[in-house]
């Protein structure tokens, strides 16, 4: 069950991510989800590296860096699929 919670955070966390970077974002839903799930798991890294430990209620620092990592690859996760697609941004 711990991998359906990990498609859906990726998915909201990649959505999340996409509204708050500037622009049109290329890649597709599919890899937007995968994208924030690598974020997500990212901002559990660095909120464990930095030893914000699980608290009680809601954990925002947590939170907030899984954000800010979803954020991060999304962004860069778009520029390569961009240069991957040979640099060409498609028309919708």
């Amino acid at each position: 069950m711990h991998w359906l919670w990990a498609i859906i955070v990726g998915f909201v966390l990649g959505l999340i991510a996409r509204a708050i970077l500037p622009g049109k974002q290329h890649q597709p839903l599919w890899l937007t989800t995968v994208f924030g799930i690598i974020g997500g798991v990212l901002g559990n890294a660095v909120a464990t590296w930095i030893g914000v430990e699980e608290t009680r209620g809601i954990d925002w620092v947590r939170h907030l860096l899984q954000l800010a990592g979803a954020v991060l690859v999304v962004g860069i996760g778009d520029m390569i699929y961009v240069a991957m697609r040979g640099g060409r941004r498609q028309r919708v």
